[in-house]
């Protein structure tokens, strides 16, 4: 089970629409909120990462959030997180190709935007 704090930005004059759809969504656990600054503190649970990222999606999407960042997460079973990393490659196949000159790096092309709302 993870369960992991998001801060939502939003406009003072939404923040009672989003407020409202955190308490009701079901998606996460409305905690504190300043009207003024238009923050809004919530926790969403999932059983895994992939869980939480499409929470915290799904909140991303709502109309008139202006952002929402995940701030802590907990996650009960780190023991096997930590495990995964530990067998992973210390540099994936595809960079590793890049070093030894196999690819040429320019020609990698990126398709993902960490900024870029879905």
């Amino acid at each position: 089970m993870n369960i992991s704090s998001i801060v939502i930005r939003c406009t003072p004059e939404h923040y009672d629409e989003i407020k409202k759809w955190c308490e009701e969504s079901g998606v996460c656990e409305y905690h504190f909120g300043d009207k003024p600054t238009g923050k809004i503190i919530v926790t969403i649970e999932a059983e895994d990462v992939n869980g939480e990222i499409a929470k915290l999606m799904e909140i991303q999407r709502v109309d008139h959030v202006i952002s929402a960042e995940m701030m802590m997460t907990y996650q009960e079973d780190l023991d096997a997180a930590m495990k995964e990393l530990d067998e992973a490659e210390e540099v994936p196949e595809l960079l590793q190709r890049c070093t030894e000159e196999e690819i040429d790096p320019a020609t990698v092309v990126y398709h993902g935007d960490l900024k870029k709302k879905l």
